[in-house]
């Protein structure tokens, strides 16, 4: 639908601040000046706006701003999880429980995944602060290479069709069809994805499985190591075995998730 009016620019760009905030524990203004684009009077005036409406708190000590808890009141409203994120949280968390490094759940959006899920906070040595609704490459991010590995051969085609227009970056292999078929037959063989080593960050990598319903990707489930903690074969056989059979539980779940309103059905027309 076209607006009715130009959009007001102190909110797009207070917006653009306080997702930038939330990526990180402390930020400096320095961090956001260059995260937004904004000059650096602009960003100081916001964060003293989001200050005083008590989304933001400036902390000395450890020099810079960070989002108060209040930000969790911004999302209070939204119930548009997908089943398999709803079905996957307690088995992510479960996960974290076991192996204390973070899980992620991300969904198919056009061209890209988006984490949808992570237990990030819940970790004390995730390599990330926040990752809620990052988008991920489908052609280079371990959470993105498994939907497309893993996805009916149709569905593929057409995002790869997409994809080799892509100017992004991350996205340049997928203008070499033949190296990028070889990438996505090695993922099919070993059941799992990596994050592609030559994107950042570097000291951390990926292993990634998809959450299948019959031939369908439902999504993707990912947890994140850094490499000084251990080899790529030790992060093999401790983590992809679980991935694999919690995303086989998260499935299961949502099948069982999707007959609930046909039960519910039948009861109704029976007692109606």
């Amino acid at each position: 639908m076209m607006a009715s009016y130009p959009p007001v620019q102190s909110v797009t760009r207070s917006f653009a601040v306080l997702k930038e905030l939330n990526r990180r524990k402390v930020t400096t203004v320095h961090d956001l000046h260059v995260a937004t684009g904004l000059p650096k009077p602009t960003v100081v005036r916001l964060l003293e706006t989001l200050i005083d409406a008590g989304y933001v708190s400036g902390d000395r000590r450890q020099g810079g701003y960070q989002v108060t808890s209040l930000v969790t009141s911004l999302s209070s409203g939204f119930h548009g999880d997908h089943l398999v994120v709803e079905a996957g949280r307690a088995w992510a968390l479960l996960l974290t429980r076991r192996f204390v490094w973070p899980f992620s759940i991300a969904v198919l959006d056009k061209d890209c995944v988006v984490v949808r899920y992570s237990t990030v906070p819940d970790s004390p040595i995730s390599p990330f602060h926040a990752t809620i609704n990052m988008r991920l490459s489908l052609v280079s991010r371990a959470l993105g290479r498994a939907y497309l590995a893993f996805c009916p051969d149709s569905e593929r085609k057409l995002l790869l069709k997409m994809l080799k227009t892509s100017t992004a970056p991350e996205d340049a292999m997928a203008r070499y069809p033949k190296q990028f078929a070889t990438v996505i037959k090695t993922i099919r063989e070993q059941g799992f994805s990596e994050r592609d080593p030559m994107v950042e960050p570097k000291n951390s990598c990926n292993i990634a499985v998809p959450i299948m319903q019959d031939k369908r990707v439902l999504g993707t489930l990912c947890t994140t190591y850094f490499k000084s903690a251990m080899t790529r074969k030790e992060a093999i056989d401790l983590f992809v075995e679980p991935l694999q059979i919690a995303a086989a539980h998260i499935a299961e779940d949502v099948d069982r998730l999707q007959s609930v309103p046909l039960v519910e059905d039948d009861l109704t027309s029976k007692t109606g």
